[in-house]
């Protein structure tokens, strides 16, 4: 398992394991969901639907893994440096630096 010294470093390959075009629409799809339910739970003063969110996002994420790619999620390998990214590959499929 290869170290990554940063972030940055980390990204590129981050976005080298989303290069499925329908990969990327689900995560960004899940993500979506993320910050629904996120806004759901704030509105309704209820946080038992924050219990959702971290299914919603890594279920639609992990389907465009499992059946697009065709490989495993970073997930499993860099949790922290793969939550990041997929933060940021969401605002970067926002700004249209990423295509989706």
């Amino acid at each position: 398992m290869k170290r990554y010294a940063s972030f940055g470093e980390f990204y590129p390959f981050y976005l080298s394991e989303h290069a499925n075009r329908s990969s990327r629409r689900l995560h960004f799809v899940g993500s979506c969901g993320v910050l629904a339910l996120l806004a759901l739970a704030l509105v309704q003063r209820n946080a038992w639907w924050l219990a959702g969110a971290p299914v919603c996002g890594y279920g639609f994420a992990w389907v465009g893994h499992f059946f697009f790619e065709k490989n495993r999620p970073a997930t499993f390998r860099y949790p922290l440096y793969s939550l990041m990214g997929d933060w940021v590959m969401f605002k970067d499929i926002l700004l249209g630096r990423v295509r989706l």
